[in-house]
């Protein structure tokens, strides 16, 4: 019988405003993990789906959507609430100047 780990229980440590380098690198690495980073760091959006959508249409779409909520719904687990809020209105990770969350602090 073959044995599974999961990353995905993995206990992330909680963002507060300190060592945002470090926090930076295992972010990155858990996400490539999962294979999520891609959907923060080419930030695109999904669009709507084609009218008469064939079945790769369908499945390429909702890939696309999944891998985008997972990767925000971690980030958001990810920083204190006093961080959270700062960044709740954003859309993406890319749309201001900030070079880097610490830039929102």
């Amino acid at each position: 019988m073959e044995v599974k780990a999961s990353f995905s229980h993995v206990t992330p440590h909680i963002f507060d405003g300190e060592n945002y380098r470090l926090l930076d690198v295992k972010i990155k690495t858990y996400l490539e993990s999962l294979d999520l980073w891609e959907a923060l760091k080419e930030d695109y959006d999904v669009p709507p789906l084609p009218n008469n959508p064939t079945i790769t249409h369908i499945k390429s779409h909702k890939e696309r959507k999944i891998k985008k909520s997972k990767s925000k719904a971690y980030l958001f687990v990810v920083v204190s609430t006093t961080i959270f809020i700062k960044i709740i209105s954003l859309k993406s990770a890319k749309q201001s100047k900030a070079k880097d969350v610490s830039d929102y602090l």
